[in-house]
Protein backbone atom coordinates (compact mmCIF):
# COMPACT_ATOMS: atom_id res chain seq x y z
CA UNK A 1 0.00 0.00 0.00
CA UNK A 2 1.11 3.57 -0.63
CA UNK A 3 2.62 5.67 2.13
CA UNK A 4 0.01 7.24 4.45
CA UNK A 5 -0.70 10.92 3.94
CA UNK A 6 -0.98 11.31 7.71
CA UNK A 7 0.57 9.09 10.35
CA UNK A 8 0.89 9.06 14.12
CA UNK A 9 3.68 7.04 15.69
CA UNK A 10 3.42 6.18 19.40
CA UNK A 11 1.62 9.50 19.88
CA UNK A 12 1.25 10.20 23.60
CA UNK A 13 0.16 13.00 25.91
CA UNK A 14 0.21 13.07 29.70
CA UNK A 15 -1.59 15.48 31.98
CA UNK A 16 0.18 15.01 35.29
CA UNK A 17 -0.12 11.32 36.07
CA UNK A 18 -2.95 10.76 33.56
CA UNK A 19 -2.07 9.41 30.12
CA UNK A 20 -4.87 10.75 27.90
CA UNK A 21 -3.48 9.36 24.63
CA UNK A 22 -1.24 6.35 25.07
CA UNK A 23 1.24 5.42 22.28
CA UNK A 24 -1.29 5.54 19.44
CA UNK A 25 0.11 4.52 16.06
CA UNK A 26 -2.09 4.75 12.96
CA UNK A 27 -1.72 5.71 9.30
CA UNK A 28 -4.39 7.44 7.21
CA UNK A 29 -4.46 7.26 3.41
CA UNK A 30 -5.84 9.52 0.68
CA UNK A 31 -9.33 8.59 -0.48
CA UNK A 32 -10.35 7.04 2.83
CA UNK A 33 -12.65 8.12 5.65
CA UNK A 34 -11.66 6.82 9.08
CA UNK A 35 -14.11 7.11 11.98
CA UNK A 36 -12.51 7.42 15.42
CA UNK A 37 -14.86 6.14 18.08
CA UNK A 38 -14.82 5.25 21.75
CA UNK A 39 -16.63 5.93 25.03
CA UNK A 40 -16.59 9.28 26.82
CA UNK A 41 -13.09 10.16 27.96
CA UNK A 42 -11.47 7.71 25.55
CA UNK A 43 -9.08 10.37 24.20
CA UNK A 44 -10.67 10.97 20.78
CA UNK A 45 -10.72 14.78 20.82
CA UNK A 46 -7.34 14.88 22.56
CA UNK A 47 -5.92 12.69 19.76
CA UNK A 48 -7.35 15.16 17.24
CA UNK A 49 -5.77 18.05 19.17
CA UNK A 50 -2.38 16.33 18.99
CA UNK A 51 -2.69 15.77 15.24
CA UNK A 52 -3.84 19.31 14.44
CA UNK A 53 -1.30 20.96 16.78
CA UNK A 54 -3.63 22.36 19.44
CA UNK A 55 -1.72 20.34 22.04
CA UNK A 56 2.00 19.46 22.17
CA UNK A 57 2.77 15.74 22.38
CA UNK A 58 4.52 14.34 25.44
CA UNK A 59 6.04 11.62 23.26
CA UNK A 60 5.74 10.14 19.80
CA UNK A 61 5.40 11.86 16.44
CA UNK A 62 3.02 13.11 13.75
CA UNK A 63 4.07 12.74 10.10
CA UNK A 64 2.53 14.37 7.02
CA UNK A 65 3.61 12.95 3.66
CA UNK A 66 6.45 11.17 5.44
CA UNK A 67 7.82 14.36 7.03
CA UNK A 68 7.67 14.84 10.78
CA UNK A 69 5.56 17.85 11.78
CA UNK A 70 5.45 17.21 15.56
CA UNK A 71 7.29 20.47 16.50
CA UNK A 72 4.93 22.64 14.41
CA UNK A 73 2.00 24.57 15.87
CA UNK A 74 -1.59 24.54 14.62
CA UNK A 75 -1.21 27.45 12.16
CA UNK A 76 1.81 25.88 10.47
CA UNK A 77 0.01 22.53 10.20
CA UNK A 78 -2.99 24.26 8.62
CA UNK A 79 -0.71 25.82 6.01
CA UNK A 80 0.66 22.37 5.22
CA UNK A 81 -2.84 21.06 4.53
CA UNK A 82 -4.42 19.82 7.77
CA UNK A 83 -7.98 21.18 8.12
CA UNK A 84 -9.88 20.94 11.38
CA UNK A 85 -13.50 21.56 12.33
CA UNK A 86 -14.13 21.76 16.07
CA UNK A 87 -16.88 20.57 18.38
CA UNK A 88 -17.38 24.26 19.17
CA UNK A 89 -17.55 26.57 16.20
CA UNK A 90 -14.48 28.67 15.49
CA UNK A 91 -15.63 31.71 13.47
CA UNK A 92 -15.21 35.49 13.15
CA UNK A 93 -18.58 36.37 14.75
CA UNK A 94 -18.87 39.97 13.56
CA UNK A 95 -18.02 39.18 9.92
CA UNK A 96 -20.62 37.97 7.46
CA UNK A 97 -20.84 34.42 6.19
CA UNK A 98 -19.28 35.54 2.91
CA UNK A 99 -16.47 37.44 4.64
CA UNK A 100 -15.61 34.43 6.81
CA UNK A 101 -15.35 32.14 3.79
CA UNK A 102 -13.62 34.75 1.63
CA UNK A 103 -10.87 35.16 4.24
CA UNK A 104 -10.21 31.43 3.97
CA UNK A 105 -10.09 31.67 0.17
CA UNK A 106 -7.70 34.62 0.49
CA UNK A 107 -5.49 32.74 2.96
CA UNK A 108 -5.38 29.73 0.62
CA UNK A 109 -4.33 32.02 -2.25
CA UNK A 110 -1.58 33.57 -0.13
CA UNK A 111 -3.28 36.95 -0.08
CA UNK A 112 -2.44 38.20 3.39
CA UNK A 113 -2.09 41.83 4.38
CA UNK A 114 -5.16 43.97 4.93
CA UNK A 115 -7.92 41.40 5.12
CA UNK A 116 -10.74 43.68 3.97
CA UNK A 117 -9.02 46.15 1.62
CA UNK A 118 -7.62 43.72 -0.93
CA UNK A 119 -10.56 41.62 -1.93
CA UNK A 120 -12.81 44.06 -3.81
CA UNK A 121 -10.79 43.82 -7.04
CA UNK A 122 -10.51 40.04 -6.77
CA UNK A 123 -13.67 38.77 -8.39
CA UNK A 124 -12.17 35.27 -8.38
CA UNK A 125 -11.94 35.26 -4.57
CA UNK A 126 -15.54 36.45 -4.28
CA UNK A 127 -16.80 33.78 -6.68
CA UNK A 128 -14.74 31.07 -5.01
CA UNK A 129 -16.21 32.01 -1.63
CA UNK A 130 -19.71 31.88 -3.11
CA UNK A 131 -18.95 28.40 -4.48
CA UNK A 132 -18.20 27.05 -0.99
CA UNK A 133 -21.16 28.90 0.55
CA UNK A 134 -23.44 27.22 -2.00
CA UNK A 135 -21.87 23.83 -1.27
CA UNK A 136 -22.78 24.30 2.39
CA UNK A 137 -26.32 25.40 1.47
CA UNK A 138 -25.88 28.83 3.04
CA UNK A 139 -26.67 31.07 0.05
CA UNK A 140 -29.64 32.66 1.83
CA UNK A 141 -27.42 33.54 4.83
CA UNK A 142 -24.55 34.95 2.73
CA UNK A 143 -24.67 38.51 4.11
CA UNK A 144 -25.61 37.75 7.71
CA UNK A 145 -23.00 38.11 10.45
CA UNK A 146 -21.83 34.73 11.72
CA UNK A 147 -22.99 35.58 15.24
CA UNK A 148 -26.60 35.76 14.00
CA UNK A 149 -26.63 32.20 12.65
CA UNK A 150 -28.34 29.32 14.47
CA UNK A 151 -26.06 26.55 15.70
CA UNK A 152 -26.56 24.26 12.70
CA UNK A 153 -25.70 27.02 10.23
CA UNK A 154 -22.57 27.90 12.21
CA UNK A 155 -21.43 24.29 11.81
CA UNK A 156 -22.15 24.45 8.08
CA UNK A 157 -20.20 27.71 7.84
CA UNK A 158 -17.26 26.14 9.61
CA UNK A 159 -17.23 23.31 7.08
CA UNK A 160 -17.43 25.85 4.22
CA UNK A 161 -14.41 27.67 5.68
CA UNK A 162 -12.46 24.43 5.98
CA UNK A 163 -13.35 23.51 2.38
CA UNK A 164 -12.20 26.97 1.24
CA UNK A 165 -8.77 26.32 2.75
CA UNK A 166 -8.62 23.25 0.45
CA UNK A 167 -6.72 21.00 2.86
CA UNK A 168 -5.66 17.47 1.98
CA UNK A 169 -6.57 16.20 5.45
CA UNK A 170 -10.07 16.96 6.78
CA UNK A 171 -10.71 16.43 10.49
CA UNK A 172 -14.31 16.54 11.70
CA UNK A 173 -14.93 16.44 15.45
CA UNK A 174 -18.57 15.44 16.00
CA UNK A 175 -19.76 17.56 13.05
CA UNK A 176 -23.47 16.88 13.70
CA UNK A 177 -23.42 17.55 17.47
CA UNK A 178 -26.28 19.78 18.54
CA UNK A 179 -27.74 19.98 15.03
CA UNK A 180 -31.41 19.81 14.14
CA UNK A 181 -32.63 16.75 12.26
CA UNK A 182 -32.98 18.89 9.11
CA UNK A 183 -29.38 20.12 9.22
CA UNK A 184 -27.67 16.77 9.75
CA UNK A 185 -28.09 15.47 6.16
CA UNK A 186 -26.51 18.64 4.72
CA UNK A 187 -23.31 18.11 6.72
CA UNK A 188 -23.22 14.38 5.99
CA UNK A 189 -23.69 15.05 2.25
CA UNK A 190 -20.81 17.55 2.34
CA UNK A 191 -18.55 14.98 3.98
CA UNK A 192 -19.70 12.28 1.54
CA UNK A 193 -18.91 14.53 -1.45
CA UNK A 194 -15.42 15.23 -0.07
CA UNK A 195 -14.90 11.49 0.29
CA UNK A 196 -16.13 10.84 -3.25
CA UNK A 197 -13.47 13.19 -4.64
CA UNK A 198 -11.08 10.35 -3.89
CA UNK A 199 -7.98 12.37 -3.02
CA UNK A 200 -8.88 13.62 0.47
CA UNK A 201 -7.88 12.01 3.76
CA UNK A 202 -10.81 12.32 6.17
CA UNK A 203 -10.89 11.67 9.92
CA UNK A 204 -14.20 11.76 11.77
CA UNK A 205 -14.89 11.65 15.51
CA UNK A 206 -18.54 10.67 15.84
CA UNK A 207 -20.79 9.12 18.49
CA UNK A 208 -23.72 8.30 16.22
CA UNK A 209 -23.09 4.77 14.99
CA UNK A 210 -25.53 5.13 12.07
CA UNK A 211 -23.42 8.04 10.80
CA UNK A 212 -20.25 6.00 11.23
CA UNK A 213 -21.72 3.04 9.35
CA UNK A 214 -22.91 5.21 6.47
CA UNK A 215 -19.62 7.06 5.93
CA UNK A 216 -16.62 5.14 7.26
CA UNK A 217 -14.27 2.89 5.29
CA UNK A 218 -12.49 2.09 8.52
CA UNK A 219 -13.05 2.43 12.25
CA UNK A 220 -10.37 3.10 14.86
CA UNK A 221 -11.46 2.55 18.46
CA UNK A 222 -9.83 4.34 21.39
CA UNK A 223 -10.40 3.27 24.98
CA UNK A 224 -8.61 4.81 27.98
CA UNK A 225 -6.29 6.57 25.52
CA UNK A 226 -5.20 3.37 23.78
CA UNK A 227 -5.99 2.09 20.31
CA UNK A 228 -7.92 -1.13 20.94
CA UNK A 229 -9.40 -1.93 17.52
CA UNK A 230 -8.73 -0.89 13.92
CA UNK A 231 -10.38 -2.30 10.81
CA UNK A 232 -13.35 -2.38 8.47
CA UNK A 233 -16.64 -1.23 10.04
CA UNK A 234 -18.45 -4.56 9.96
CA UNK A 235 -15.53 -6.30 11.61
CA UNK A 236 -14.86 -3.65 14.26
CA UNK A 237 -18.48 -2.97 15.22
CA UNK A 238 -19.04 -6.66 15.82
CA UNK A 239 -15.94 -7.19 17.94
CA UNK A 240 -16.48 -7.93 21.66
CA UNK A 241 -14.19 -5.10 22.80
CA UNK A 242 -16.26 -2.53 20.90
CA UNK A 243 -19.57 -3.99 22.06
CA UNK A 244 -18.36 -3.66 25.64
CA UNK A 245 -16.21 -0.54 25.53
CA UNK A 246 -18.17 1.62 23.13
CA UNK A 247 -21.65 0.51 22.22
CA UNK A 248 -22.74 -0.22 25.79
CA UNK A 249 -21.69 3.27 26.88
CA UNK A 250 -22.98 5.03 23.77
CA UNK A 251 -26.43 3.53 24.29
CA UNK A 252 -26.68 5.61 27.45
CA UNK A 253 -25.98 8.87 25.65
CA UNK A 254 -23.10 10.58 23.86
CA UNK A 255 -20.55 13.02 25.09
CA UNK A 256 -17.11 14.35 24.46
CA UNK A 257 -14.02 12.15 24.46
Amino acid sequence: MSRPVLETRDLTIRFGGHVAVDHVSAGFHAGTLTAIVGPNGAGKTTYFNLISGQLPASAGAVHLDGTEITPLGAAARTRLGIGRAFQLTNLFPSLTVHENVRLAVQARAGGGGNILARWSSRRDWIERADHFIAAANLQDKRDLPAVALPHGDKRKLEVAIMMALEPRVFMFDEPTAGMSVDDVPVILDLIRKLKDEGDKTILLVEHKMDVVKSLADRIVVLHNGRLVADGEPIEVIGSPIVQEAYLGVAANGGGHG
